[in-house]
């Protein structure tokens, strides 16, 4: 049976950059790699804030990308 290991965490925001030309929204997003792969949502939540409150632009989504490496 195959398993799973927890290699990454990476958080990633995303914020609203304004209109473009045909009135959409735009979107620009900032990464941050080495994030402890153990770390609680309501955490990350806490820094997502935190960091956004030293942006320009407005919080759109937070996400979180977890890199596993599977193996048999």
């Amino acid at each position: 049976m195959a398993s799973e290991f927890k290699l990454d965490t990476q958080l990633q925001l995303t914020f609203e950059a304004g209109l473009n030309d045909d009135g959409e929204m735009t979107f620009k997003r900032k990464n941050f790699n080495q994030v402890n792969t153990d770390a609680e949502a309501d955490a990350l939540y806490a820094v997502s804030i935190a960091l956004a409150d030293l942006q320009t632009h407005t919080l759109h989504q937070v996400i979180r990308n977890n890199s596993y490496s599977v193996q048999n």
